[in-house]
């Protein structure tokens, strides 16, 4: 899953969300040099991370996207159910999308000494682009795509795969509505034994 679902999953607390966000760039025993909530954000995020990467719809999502974009079919999958889960938002959250998100940009500011490197040098950019917003629509996961292509030197082509997300939309929102419910389920009870 990408950025908007780690942080919906990690419940109400401010730090086990900023540890959630970050993760991706915390290796090893690193984690534990954080305070114990942003620890269990961490945990949580790679919970999240190989639960999602071996369940069966989220293959199946993936496999429609092997052949053309390899090993990156899996981070086009987290983007779009990001996508999925922006543009259905009322049905997991009373609140809504633009406040939770705002909300979590404060707390990124309010905590920002506990923040890593990467993830303060990357917060001005994702505020003033809003890119957790920008999930809702179609045209913002393009430009959400585009960017990540950029990175990768346009070797990932992931700019192109908007097109497989329009073409295959009905089927990509009926997995993600069914793995999204199993995941909820499941990072719930982590979240409790952490």
């Amino acid at each position: 899953m990408n950025f908007l679902a780690h942080i919906y999953l990690s419940g109400d607390n401010d730090l086990i969300k900023i540890g959630n966000f970050m993760a991706d760039g915390i290796r090893g025993k690193q984690f534990e040099n954080f305070p114990e909530d942003v620890q269990k954000g961490i945990l949580l995020h790679r919970f999240i991370d190989t639960y999602t990467d071996s369940h069966d719809i989220f293959r199946q999502s993936t496999k429609r996207l092997h052949e053309k974009y390899h090993h990156y079919a899996g981070v086009i999958v987290d983007i779009v159910y990001d996508h999925f889960l922006a543009k259905n938002w009322t049905k997991y959250s009373d609140e809504n999308l633009e406040n939770f998100i705002n909300r979590f940009y404060k707390s990124l500011g309010d905590n920002y000494s506990i923040l890593t490197e990467k993830t303060q040098g990357l917060m001005p950019y994702m505020i003033e682009r809003n890119w957790l917003l920008s999930y809702r629509t179609v045209e913002g996961i393009h430009q959400i795509l585009t960017q990540m292509d950029r990175r990768s030197k346009n070797v990932s082509k992931m700019q192109y795969a908007s097109e497989e997300l329009k073409e295959f939309y009905i089927e990509f929102e009926e997995e993600f509505t069914l793995f999204f419910e199993d995941l909820r389920l499941n990072a719930q009870q982590k979240l409790l034994s952490l």
